[in-house]
């Protein structure tokens, strides 16, 4: 029994969670496109949310990046320049850090909308649900840590890689290679999918609105009204 819920919860779940994650996205921008926002509650209070959503963005995004590419980069590829163990202690540090954050900035987020009366009533129940989610699984990944500390060597890291680089690939046994870790792993792990599946039903949709090409845009001019119509008359 406990050999089929592991392959049901990291077998076949995380295609179920990411199946749902890319294809309800589709739908719902294409159905659903005037609830595809980031329902942002500034207007009617802005108290803790500078400090909190740019804590909780900053830290969010680093934990993201770091776990993509953590991951799902073959050992193979660091392993010359960085050795399991150090990369593993890396990761400890600075997503112990990066995690601090973000869990200070998510926290002060779900306070602010919880306490304030008229921000609680424009929430929907998906809002505080999905922070709350977020939350449960930032006190995870933090209670991780004490359990990486005691394998140094990178062992469970390893395994870990080789779980979602199976799972990514379509190889099989990726279930397996889970099947060891501690508790704490597991839960986090499959927290992760939950969020996954829940994310097309949820505010989170607009990540994938990020403004990344403002970045490249190109320059705006912008001129006087009075240079403006100088330069037409000419």
């Amino acid at each position: 029994m406990l050999a089929y819920l592991n392959h049901a919860a990291f077998g076949i779940f995380p295609y179920v969670a990411l199946s749902t994650f890319l294809i309800g996205s589709l739908i719902r921008f294409d159905r659903e496109q005037y609830s595809w926002r980031s329902g942002s509650s500034q207007m009617l209070r802005k108290r803790q949310l500078r400090w909190g959503s740019n804590l909780f963005h900053a830290g969010i995004l680093f934990l993201f990046v770091g776990h993509f590419v953590g991951l799902l980069t073959p050992h193979w590829a660091y392993e010359p320049f960085i050795g399991a163990g150090a990369k593993q202690m890396l990761a400890i540090v600075a997503g112990g850090v990066a995690g601090a954050m973000c869990f200070v900035g998510l926290t002060m987020l779900i306070h602010r909308r919880l306490s304030d009366p008229r921000i609680r009533k424009t929430s929907s129940q998906m809002d505080i649900a999905i922070l709350l989610l977020l939350w449960l699984q930032l006190v995870l990944g933090l209670f991780t840590i004490p359990y990486s500390l005691e394998h140094r060597d990178g062992s469970v890291m390893l395994a870990l890689s080789e779980w979602a680089q199976r799972i990514v690939t379509f190889q099989g046994g990726a279930a397996d290679m889970v099947a060891g870790v501690a508790w704490p792993y597991k839960l986090h792990i499959w927290l992760g999918l939950l969020i996954f599946f829940v994310f097309p039903f949820s505010r989170l949709v607009h990540i994938w609105s990020a403004p990344v090409g403002y970045v490249f845009r190109k320059p705006q001019v912008v001129r006087r009204r009075g240079a403006a119509a100088a330069a037409r008359a000419k």
